[in-house]
């Protein structure tokens, strides 16, 4: 295991946190800035996410199959800057949709293939620690995105957000270079043991068999439904304010990145440690409550301040799930060799929630009101949590 290998992963994961997501909660507030309806906005997101989900799949076959992993995510890289810089550039609604389909596509090939990295150069004794670096290091990432682009929105406008996202990139592109190539085991990197003599051949099927993989995808499915809109509305609710307690938008909307980013930090170290003890199962069911929580909180409180709240619950419980979930499918699928494509299963009904929020959460404000939407994005939460609860028997994983 190369030390030097491993450092630049963290380096690659502190990048990757802003070019993964695009321009994350800033397109919100961006298309709304040049008159974009709620509904148009939702749209412009779900296509986004639709397109991500169809690669999700593929993805993760890909990232079991190929021997050239960094390769993946430099292209990654590239092409998720080159779409967000092409909707810098034109305000047409044509333009926007093509600019998030193509950079979804590209962002779905980064997640499982990062998974497969880590597990090739860490093996499954050492992924959950490494995977609690990998978290720690990405929400620094995010954290300090925030807080410059923030600041440059409010110096320079929006436009500079676009510029930082590429420097980002790059950096990006460096690390990803500085990982060893021959420090990857790529047979490790799939599931399979050292010492494993017979190779399962690449088969879909096998994930098919397994219930508690599909129980996990159901629920975070209904949480990521609930989960996705969430933030961007709450800043499309600061956006269309008026009067004198109006807040900067582009300002709000790096404190709440802010505030969830320097919670994650801390919990996802905490989890790595003490996944062990606890389990997969008790601490994605803690996250899995925070939702209702958030959800109840956006309904009744809309003064600015009760963001803080929000924002601290949803760092709980993103921390719990950016190690729980990759670890507790590492563990579920020991051996199989289609760990990444199992993660890929995982996001992409992750990925389908995820992408019909936006434009059913859009829907409900334009109809009715934000405290409603955020009522019924609360419902949903709570029917993922007593999935989760009420499957109590299903198979699980134990920790490597």
């Amino acid at each position: 295991m190369s030390q030097r290998s491993l450092q630049a992963l963290c380096l690659m994961s502190f990048f990757l946190a802003d070019v993964r997501d695009g321009l994350g909660p800033f397109l919100g507030i961006f298309l709304t800035e040049r008159h974009w309806s709620p509904d148009e906005i939702g749209l412009v997101m779900t296509s986004g996410g639709i397109a991500g989900l169809l690669s999700t799949l593929p993805a993760g076959v890909v990232a079991d199959a190929t021997r050239y992993k960094r390769l993946v995510i430099l292209t990654g890289c590239i092409v998720i800057t080159v779409a967000t810089l092409l909707l810098w550039y034109s305000n047409q609604s044509w333009t926007a949709i093509i600019s998030q389909i193509v950079a979804g596509i590209a962002a779905a090939f980064i997640g499982p293939t990062v998974a497969g990295i880590t597990l090739g150069l860490t093996g499954q004794k050492g992924f959950n620690h490494q995977m609690g670096r990998n978290e720690a290091y990405n929400h620094a990432g995010n954290t300090l995105a925030a807080v410059l682009a923030g600041f440059a929105a409010w110096k320079w406008g929006l436009g500079a957000v676009f510029i930082l996202m590429m420097i980002m990139a790059v950096f990006a592109a460096i690390a990803t270079l500085a990982i060893r190539g021959e420090d990857i085991n790529h047979e490790v990197a799939r599931g399979l043991e050292d010492n494993q003599s017979q190779k399962p051949t690449l088969s879909l099927w096998i994930l098919a068999r397994k219930p508690a993989l599909l129980v996990t995808g159901l629920t975070l499915l209904l949480f990521h439904l609930a989960n996705a809109a969430l933030l961007p509305m709450l800043s499309m609710r600061v956006a269309s304010s008026t009067g004198p307690d109006a807040v900067d938008p582009g300002l709000y909307a790096a404190a709440t990145v802010v505030i969830s980013q320097l919670v994650m930090i801390p919990v996802a170290i905490y989890v790595s440690r003490r996944v062990d003890k606890i389990g997969y199962r008790y601490l994605i069911m803690t996250a899995l409550l925070m939702m209702p929580l958030r959800a109840l909180i956006a309904a009744e409180f809309p003064e600015t301040l009760f963001v803080i709240p929000v924002q601290v619950l949803d760092g709980i419980a993103a921390g719990i799930l950016g190690v729980a979930v990759p670890g507790y499918i590492v563990s579920l699928l020991r051996g199989s060799g289609h760990v990444n494509a199992g993660q890929s299963v995982v996001m992409l009904m992750q990925g389908v929630g995820a992408s019909m929020s936006p434009a059913m959460t859009g829907l409900i404000v334009a109809r009715y009101s934000y405290s409603i939407a955020f009522s019924a994005l609360g419902c949903i939460a709570l029917v993922a949590l007593l999935l989760w609860w009420s499957t109590g028997r299903t198979p699980a994983a134990e920790p490597a």
